[in-house]
């Protein structure tokens, strides 16, 4: 039913492709970003920023410095992710993952149930691992990167510590061993990481507040959770639902009330940004 392919040839040839594997996919998940990042940013806090005033989740604008430092973090997080992308593309070559190609007419269905839960699995690992970098015993090392950004923009989206990145990536090296997934599954799977990590971290929220009582909106993480979270950092760890935010207790009782504002930052302004000092996780 399911079927990898498993190329003849030499170990060293093999060697040699990886390498080679790894500096296009850091090329590729380099200018991609760029490009996208680059391009909306542009679009929110140039063509649309008057626009989307009372959209807007920062409270200063962005600095150059923040930006900068964005930047060199994501440069270390994509070779982390590219050096992940050779490993899976390694392996299935090798034919020792559950990766396939082949799709049947009665396998479409088993496409949607994989891809759906991988999405799950994704969402508890992150949520547990990223509750666990806030203890203060890993914050600093593991994690303090991405949060230099208070108030986050577009180029914060894959702005992670080496250690950060390393933890994200090993879901995906080893997913693709636990469950059968057709190649354009995973593709899906690293489309949906990739923009919803664009949604959080945009620094307005682009839903209305007309919105915020849809079944959706309740239970789907939108820029302004994700804000909340890089300003009280002691709520909001999911990365695509709130379930686990919700039921252990580490949803921030104040989220529904802002994002049925019409202003959305005073709302927000009303909770300050804390220092990292809390005690646990």
């Amino acid at each position: 039913m399911f079927c990898s392919i498993k190329p003849e040839g030499h170990s060293r040839s093999m060697q040699h492709s990886f390498w080679y594997y790894s500096f296009v996919f850091f090329g590729l998940m380099l200018a991609g970003y760029f490009l996208v990042v680059g391009s909306l940013y542009w679009l929110l806090y140039s063509a649309l920023e008057q626009m989307l005033e009372t959209r807007k989740l920062h409270r200063l604008p962005p600095t150059q410095q923040g930006i900068r430092r964005d930047i060199e973090l994501t440069i270390v997080s994509v070779i982390v992710f590219a050096l992940s992308a050779a490993i899976i593309l390694f392996l299935f070559n090798t034919g020792t993952t559950l990766i396939y190609v082949d799709l049947e007419p009665g396998q479409v269905w088993y496409g949607a149930v994989s891809f759906a839960a991988v999405i799950l699995l994704q969402d508890a690992y992150f949520y547990f691992t990223h509750r666990a970098l806030h203890h203060p015993r890993l914050f600093k090392r593991l994690h303090h990167g991405h949060h230099q950004s208070g108030d986050p923009t577009p180029w914060t989206s894959f702005a992670f510590d080496l250690l950060d990145a390393i933890v994200q990536a090993i879901f995906l090296v080893g997913v693709v061993f636990i469950i059968p997934l057709h190649l354009i599954t995973l593709v899906a799977v690293l489309m949906t990481m990739t923009i919803a990590s664009l949604v959080h971290h945009l620094g307005f929220e682009p839903l209305p507040a007309s919105s915020s009582y849809h079944w959706l909106r309740k239970w789907v993480i939108d820029s302004t959770h994700h804000a909340i979270h890089h300003r009280k950092y002691k709520v909001h760890y999911g990365l695509y639902f709130t379930f686990w935010d919700r039921w252990l207790g580490t949803q921030d009782p104040n989220y529904e009330y802002q994002i049925r504002s019409t202003h959305i930052q005073s709302s927000l302004n009303n909770q300050s940004r804390q220092t990292y000092s809390h005690d646990g996780f």
